[in-house]
């Protein structure tokens, strides 16, 4: 990514820290700029009622017993809301006393950061060891063990510090120097053996290393100490992008990209500004077709294509967005309007405050054009079309199914019509301690049984490096996008299958208010599976919309858009279940499950439906 001594160089070279590491120099002019901004005048309501919810409530709690119920019951809720509660706080409360130069939220910010400060640890239970047994020789204590929310913790507060620090006692920044250096940059530094997300190539590396890395250069004063900090962050973020294949693809989904991307970038510009320019990690094609990524899986705000453990629903962040169209030149979805203060449940500390200090008007009317786009390395297709009724489009996806944040999915497919996504994934479910353990396929969410893939002769699909799709074409043909996946080694040998291919035909065109999908599936078994009295192969269709069946359709009717499933009623017998599911906060949501039932099969069986797609 960069040599040390040329990192080392750009450091050394500063003289002075400057003053606009949080994204902007805080300015009168800046500060008046942001109180008179209507697009994010509902913003900065939020973020004053927060901040007036401090001298009325008392700061959550984090009691013993909630402490310990991820450990006795697998739960995460007890204690992570009171935790992040107590984040929102010290956010809200740093941006009311910044923004609107209110003294009287200064005690208050003051002992919020005292309470945090005395915290037991950092990190959440779910990412303790659980005593000496489960930690080994290599133990640290709780409060030394750097995981996401420890490190975001230690960014939070040292660009406070650089944000309103002249104003805080001088015990105060004390403490947080203090604690940043003895909870985060020793052991993050100065262990002998690194954290394992030095390494991984996943979102953790970036929130993880990119926190910590802001940290550093926030606070950090030895020249020579930082840029050996610097050049460990760059290792982690070469682990990071390495997650990524040169198509740009998150395989994690919209909202990692969000987190772990996001890290990257907020780290990135800070070391672009610490060093004068001379360091610039947001050059290159790759990056620039990560960048793109957010353009390419945005529907009609805010759907998105949500595969993995992404929620249908995603908010971007008009600041991330309007950096990167400003640095990587790449294509910017239409952000109306920031998300809520609560969106983010985990109150993370960059996203708002660069939505408040980088959003820029000129750069967020959207200008992705409609069409199709493959992403080769994960193994996902898109096409989006524009129309007087609304945007249509379809998705599927092959990839394997031993993804980070893997779900059971090899031949899922989305359809969106009329601005509204009919056919859906139903994103992430509850996250627990069984949900990242063995148990995690037994969940709806995550298990093949809750995507719109066939279960055949009652086998659902299997996790694992060999669970596989492998795309057979993918091209417009000027009648339609064909994109079709060899599916056999998804399912294990339980299955009987010799082979299964699924071929796509998706038709639509810009400005016309329909569009068609015409499925065809075709299944080879193996002889034993024949001569054992015919294969039955079951198709699911899941929906967050109560279907209507009628003798060979199924109609999903939205709002607006309609999907109708023609299918022969000869072959196939319909039924729906109706099914409870937790979505990721925990709210209970109906899943409609439609299955199309095919018994007593031949040796090759080619099952076929097509689905037409309105909109009013």
């Amino acid at each position: 990514m960069i040599a040390y001594h040329r990192l080392r160089d750009a450091i050394l070279q500063v003289e002075k820290r400057p003053d606009d590491l949080a994204g902007a120099a805080i300015t009168p002019e800046k500060l008046a700029e942001l109180r008179e901004s209507e697009r994010l005048a509902e913003l900065l309501g939020e973020i004053r009622a927060e901040a007036k919810l401090g001298t009325e409530e008392a700061l959550p709690a984090l009691r013993f017993a909630d402490f310990q119920a991820f450990r006795e019951r697998g739960t995460r809720f007890e204690c992570e809301r009171p935790y992040f509660r107590r984040r929102s706080r010290l956010l809200a409360l740093t941006l009311a006393l910044l923004i609107d130069e209110d003294d009287r939220y200064l005690a208050l910010l003051e002992q919020t950061i005292w309470e945090i400060c005395g915290e037991y640890s950092w990190a959440v239970p779910a990412h303790l060891p659980y005593g000496v047994s489960e930690a080994g020789e290599d133990i640290l204590p709780p409060d030394e063990i750097v995981d996401l929310f420890a490190a975001e913790t230690a960014h939070a507060l040292a660009e406070l510090l650089s944000l309103v620090g002249d104003r805080l006692h001088p015990w105060i920044a004390q403490r947080i120097r203090h604690e940043v250096e003895r909870r985060i940059f020793k052991p993050a530094f100065g262990s002998e053996r690194p954290f394992f997300w030095f390494s991984v190539e996943n979102n953790w590396s970036a929130v993880c290393a990119g926190a910590v890395g802001m940290a550093a250069l926030l606070l950090v004063e030895d020249r020579e100490r930082l840029a050996w900090m610097q050049a460990k962050v760059v290792d982690a973020m070469e682990s990071f992008l390495a997650g990524y294949g040169d198509d740009g693809c998150c395989l994690e989904g919209a909202g990692y990209w969000t987190y772990g991307f996001g890290y990257y970038v907020y780290w990135a510009e800070m070391l672009h500004a610490y060093t004068g320019g001379a360091i610039d990690l947001l050059q290159g094609e790759k990056i620039r077709r990560i960048a793109a990524y957010a353009g390419s899986v945005s529907l009609t705000v805010p759907a998105c294509v949500n595969y993995s453990d992404c929620s249908p629903s995603m908010r971007l962040h008009p600041g991330l967005i309007s950096r990167l169209r400003k640095r990587t030149g790449a294509p910017a979805p239409a952000v109306p309007y920031p998300p809520s203060f609560h969106d983010d449940h985990c109150y993370r500390w960059p996203h708002q405050v660069r939505n408040l200090l980088w959003t820029d008007e000129s750069t967020l009317r959207g200008e992705n054009e409609p069409g199709t786009t493959l992403f080769e390395d994960a193994g996902w297709i898109i096409d989006k079309r524009d129309t007087p009724a609304g945007l249509f489009a379809f998705s599927a996806k092959g990839g394997t199914n031993a993804e980070s944040h893997n779900h059971n999915d090899l031949g899922h497919f989305i359809v969106h019509a009329g601005g509204e996504t009919l056919l859906t994934d139903l994103g992430p479910g509850v996250y627990t301690q069984d949900y990242f353990g063995p148990e995690r396929y037994k969940y709806l969410n995550t298990s093949s049984r809750g995507h719109s893939v066939p279960v055949i002769n009652g086998q659902e699909q299997s996790d694992g490096h060999e669970r596989r799709a492998r795309i057979l074409r993918s091209d417009n043909d000027g009648e339609g996008l064909h994109f079709d996946l060899e599916l056999t080694t998804a399912y294990g040998e339980e299955a009987g299958l010799s082979s299964y291919i699924r071929h796509f035909v998706w038709q639509a065109e810009n400005g016309r208010s329909s569009a068609s999908l015409a499925v065809r599936d075709v299944f080879e078994f193996a002889s034993e599976a024949a001569e054992s009295g015919g294969s039955e192969i079951v198709e699911h269709f899941v929906s967050l919309h109560r279907p209507e069946l009628s003798p060979g359709a199924v109609v999903w009717q939205g709002e607006r858009g309609r999907v109708e499933l023609n299918y022969d009623a000869s072959v196939f017998e319909p039924s729906v279940e109706q099914l409870e599911s937790n979505a990721h906060l925990g709210q209970m949501q109906n899943v409609y499950r439609t299955a199309l039932t095919a018994r007593n099969l031949p040796q090759r069986f080619v099952g076929e439906w097509t689905l037409s797609c309105t909109a009013e």
